[in-house]
């Protein structure tokens, strides 16, 4: 139940990086829920990747002061920017989540996602790598891998594929 909770929240940050901004920060840092759009990263309590300063990440309260550092390419706000599926603006486009709740008030669960653009072919892509699983159509996480008590001790891995690298072939 935890892990699917998880995922649904990560699913919704993923969305909220989906989206090229419109107007940036005009002081060309970070702005007030941790974008810094410029430099193409997120880094701050995981409460502010919603857009909203309430103590809750879209609504729960779970993983609102966990840490989260986001980190995408040039590729992934092109490739968002064109349609999602033009290997002109698509190929080598990655996201990078590192999601931290081992703070005192956080959820102490610790996962590391990284995702990688297919296009909409999924598996028959040839951006495509062996042991990973397919997110929002067009997408691949290549490395999903962490912890969680809920789910017991020791370290879960939810996806690694090979190779796992930004920007290895298959």
């Amino acid at each position: 139940m935890r892990k699917a909770m998880i995922g649904a929240v990560f699913a919704a940050i993923i969305g909220a990086v989906l989206v090229v901004p419109s107007v940036a920060n005009a002081a060309g840092g970070f702005d007030q829920y941790g974008y810094n759009y410029g430099a193409r990263i997120f880094v701050g309590p995981a409460d502010g990747v919603d857009k909203v300063l309430d103590g809750k990440v879209w609504g729960d309260p779970t993983y609102a002061n966990d840490h989260l550092v986001m980190k995408w390419n040039a590729a992934w706000d092109a490739c968002n920017a064109n349609g999602y599926n033009n290997p002109t603006y698509c190929a080598g486009a990655w996201t990078d989540n590192e999601w931290n709740g081992m703070a005192p008030d956080g959820s102490s669960a610790v996962w590391h996602y990284k995702i990688i653009w297919v296009g909409s072919a999924g598996a028959a892509s040839p951006y495509w790598r062996s042991g990973g699983y397919s997110v929002w159509g067009n997408y691949e996480v290549i490395m999903d891998q962490g912890l969680d008590p809920s789910f017991g001790t020791g370290h879960i891995w939810g996806a690694l594929a090979t190779p796992n690298g930004y920007g290895a072939k298959p």
